[in-house]
């Protein structure tokens, strides 16, 4: 399969949106974070890789879907970060990843700042993160973004050296220093589009509020 399409379920909640489920079902491969290939079966679709340490798996599903599990053993990477790497070996278009907010907050935070890692390691492949309640994504360096007007948008960044001007946000982002995390959330969309241009190649993350 060329570039496929793939979502990554991980085990935090469940997409309720219908448009957030297309992601599942209209998918090349769903790749499964360990238990959360139960929530996909409830959810009518069967996963076609369960990746992790398989600690939460049913032994059922284990013995069910024997051949399409992946088992890594260390805790170098949580299992979102494994699911990843896996999905890289079919050369990727796109990733989608579901499920990783909405539950453990530690977890939450985690899984959204390793989105900027992501997109570090594979710099052409679309990788978005989301959830019923909007959508993460990732870039570097000067970056135009298609959005709806007054829409609600946060920026963040992990580099406090980062300077950043924006054009089409309602508040600009001139002069914020990104020494934490909250410092350039709860802006709004002028139009249909805004654009950002940061002052290095590090790496920052865009909410886009639905």
């Amino acid at each position: 399969m060329a570039s496929p399409t793939i979502t990554i379920l991980a085990a935090g909640a469940f997409p309720r949106r219908k448009k957030v489920r297309r992601l599942l079902s209209e998918a090349d491969l769903v790749i499964c974070c360990d238990g959360a290939a139960a929530s996909l079966l409830a959810f009518g679709r069967e996963p076609d890789l369960i990746v992790g340490d398989l600690d939460s798996l049913p032994n059922e599903l284990k013995q069910r879907f024997a051949g399409r599990l992946r088992h890594f053993a260390g805790q170098d990477d949580n299992d979102l970060s494994k699911a990843f790497h896996v999905a890289l070996e079919f050369n990727p278009a796109v990733i989608h990843i579901l499920g990783a907010t909405g539950r453990r907050e530690d977890h939450t935070l985690g899984n959204i700042s390793l989105l900027a890692e992501y997109q570090r390691e594979v710099p052409l492949c679309k990788i978005d993160m989301v959830s019923d309640r909007g959508r993460f994504v990732s870039a570097s360096g000067q970056c135009t973004f298609q959005c709806v007007a007054g829409q609600q948008i946060s920026i963040f960044a992990f580099d406090p050296a980062l300077r950043m001007t924006s054009a089409g946000l309602q508040y600009p982002l001139s002069g914020v220093v990104f020494d934490t995390l909250w410092k350039a959330t709860l802006n709004r969309a002028c139009g249909s589009e805004f654009t950002l241009t940061p002052s290095n190649g590090s790496y920052y993350l865009v909410y886009f509020c639905d």
